[in-house]
């Protein structure tokens, strides 16, 4: 290894090989660079591995390879295998087919991953050799969720809970977080895990496992309780704790190729919903019912976490921390002062906790609370693109724009939305984790009646249940919602406050299913849930001064302060990464404009809409 001197500063993390792949880079333990390697390859959920990822985090920071001092891949890939050995002897000879399958993919690659990880490392740069690549380390994947939890969140101590489908062994970790250390404190392990529970309940509605989880959250204000005694009595024992016990009776992913088997489909009155068929009252029942379930064993992890440790403040990280009505519970109903969740809180932020545990842990490295919060900076740490290289691109196509300065491209805009237009709004560095915080996203009016379905159907060709956030100045998140906190990463739901709501007549009440769409329930009707919640993103005038100016500009107008966010994608595909990628979005959607940084374009100046039928033929307007 080269001299030490040389290599104190830099950490890369790495997530790769399940789904979500991802890079980090550190330099003197602060984030320069994060990004997930789906948004370059346009590949939604990329597993492989992030190497345009890696690429961009290191010219970022402006370092090559042989100037990192750790390389920290995010779990154990021997321990893994470890568990899924164990798992087929266990229940054998139930499970062959899906050994027989899964074998020859462990036997040629993952249990070869750290020679595999160094041959992908070397391809980045081929001027160096093996010698010269800095150390490559391995940290487990429930302690790479809890450092990103921790490390990086605004509070000097707090207890620490990761939940998710399963790392090596843990589906569930309690930690305490003190200064610059997290230590472990328990553990629930596989095949007992809420994220497979809820991920069972996603397969069997018809949705996509390791994706589909926030629709089925989307869905469950439609349906109605009705499953949930059948849940507690037949698939999880939950204790007054919070900790549980699955019968695996019901379920097939210890051993098969599906999550859930005829047993769990007797149970719940027929088999698993077609994928892309219509949805029934059932689909909405169970969404509605295992919700439920998720909340109340979240809820209860988190009061024996409070009672065990006596924090003041909560982080959460793990899949099942994208969960944002049960965070917004526990915000309100739960025993902590302090809540904060890490934002890319699924695998691909396990790329920031594997290079965060080496810095603070290995290297014992002190954290710098900020003062004004969060080391996450806005979670704004992917590429950006100057006016100069977006007017280059533009200027490639055949397209109509016009480059105007801050304040009057500002006051466009905000024109344009008073006016109900859609905008694709694109500025600065790209958001880390799932969710578009301003930068990379859709935008619209929250006032308007319309805008829901019109941009589910014909913007985001998605199903019409689905339900959009409002972005919100933080200075009057409590004129619209009943939450004091705060929300900057869109993962809180709260209410809307009883003032804004409007009464329903009772006819109106009891409607139910998607008859519930119909109704206009607030002075925001486009960001208010069928329940009366949103999923609100505060924005801030320190971390994203240029958004939170629009949306000031739009409340000059209309007296508004919060407007619809979605993300800047279509069904199936990921967020845009680049000034190329929103292009081709606006033409293939119903957009009204696109602003890339100060260039403008109106759909209406172009030579044509270049919408494309096949992205809408699965969603035709109502």
């Amino acid at each position: 290894m080269a001299d030490d001197s040389k290599h104190s500063t830099w950490m890369l993390g790495i997530s790769a090989y399940y789904h979500d792949s991802a890079a980090c880079l550190l330099g003197e333990g602060r984030i320069v660079a994060a990004a997930q390697q789906e948004r370059f390859t346009r590949k939604k959920h990329d597993a492989g591995f992030p190497d345009q990822a890696v690429a961009y985090c290191l010219r970022e920071g402006r370092v090559d390879l042989n100037d990192l001092r750790y390389v920290v891949f995010y779990d154990k890939p021997l321990v893994k295998f470890e568990r899924i050995l164990e798992t087929y002897l266990t229940f054998a000879p139930r499970g062959i087919r899906s050994f027989v399958a899964s074998m020859p993919l462990w036997l040629k690659e993952k249990l070869f991953l750290k020679d595999l990880l160094k041959q992908e490392l070397l391809k980045l740069d081929p001027g160096i050799g093996k010698s010269d690549l800095p150390p490559l380390l391995f940290t487990e994947h429930h302690e790479s969720h809890a450092a990103s939890a921790f490390h990086p969140s605004p509070f000097q101590s707090a207890a620490v809970l990761c939940v998710d489908g399963v790392g090596e062994w843990a589906t569930t970790s309690a930690w305490m977080g003190e200064g610059s250390g997290i230590t472990p404190l328990w553990e629930l392990t596989f095949p007992h895990s809420l994220g497979l529970l809820y991920s069972a309940f996603t397969y069997f509605t018809g949705f996509k496992v390791n994706s589909g989880e926030h629709k089925v959250m989307g869905l469950a204000p439609y349906g109605r309780p009705r499953y949930v005694k059948a849940i507690y009595d037949n698939l999880i024992e939950l204790k007054p704790d919070g900790t549980f016990r699955l019968d695996m009776d019901f379920f097939n992913y210890c051993t098969g190729l599906t999550m859930t088997n005829e047993k769990f489909a007797r149970l719940f009155d027929g088999p698993m919903r077609k994928p892309e068929s219509s949805l029934t009252q059932r689909e909405m029942d169970l969404a509605r019912s295992i919700q439920e379930v998720a909340e109340e064993v979240m809820l209860r992890l988190a009061r024996t976490l409070h009672r065990e440790t006596q924090a003041e403040n909560l982080c959460l990280a793990g899949g099942v921390a994208l969960n944002c009505v049960a965070n917004g519970r526990i915000l309100r109903e739960g025993p902590f002062q302090g809540l904060w969740v890490q934002p890319a809180a699924g695998d691909a932020g396990g790329a920031l906790g594997a290079a965060l545990a080496a810095w603070h842990q290995l290297e014992a490295k002190p954290r710098r609370i900020l003062p004004s919060g969060d080391a996450m900076g806005g979670s704004y740490l992917g590429p950006s693109f100057t006016n100069t290289e977006i007017e280059r691109f533009l200027g490639s196509t055949d397209c109509v724009y016009v480059r105007l300065s801050g304040d009057a491209c500002l006051s466009r805009v905000a024109d344009a939305l008073a006016a109900e237009k859609v905008i694709g709004w694109f500025q600065g560095r790209m958001e880390f984790g799932p969710r578009a915080l301003g930068n990379r996203s859709i935008i619209g009016d929250a006032r308007s009646p319309r805008m829901q379905s019109l941009i589910n159907r014909r913007i985001k060709y998605r199903e019409s249940f689905r339900p959009f956030g409002p972005s919100v100045l933080k200075e009057r998140v409590g004129d619209y919602f009943d939450m004091a906190g705060d929300s900057p990463y869109m993962l809180i739901v709260a209410p809307v406050k009883a003032a804004r709501r409007y009464r329903l007549t009772p006819q109106q009440q009891a409607l139910w299913g998607m008859d519930q769409l119909k109704l206009k329930r607030s002075e925001i009707p486009a960001v208010t849930h069928v329940d009366y919640s949103a999923r609100i993103q505060t924005v801030h005038k320190d971390t994203n001064p240029r958004f939170h100016a629009l949306i000031q500009a739009f409340e000059a107008r209309t007296g508004c302060g919060t407007v619809i966010n979605t993300s800047f994608n279509v069904r199936g595909e990921p967020i845009v990464c680049t000034p190329e990628d929103a292009y081709r979005c606006f033409l293939r959607t119903e957009m009204d404009m696109l602003v890339l940084e100060n260039c403008i374009l109106e759909k209406t100046d172009q030579k044509g809409t270049g919408v494309e039928a096949d992205w809408g033929k699965a969603f035709p307007l109502d």
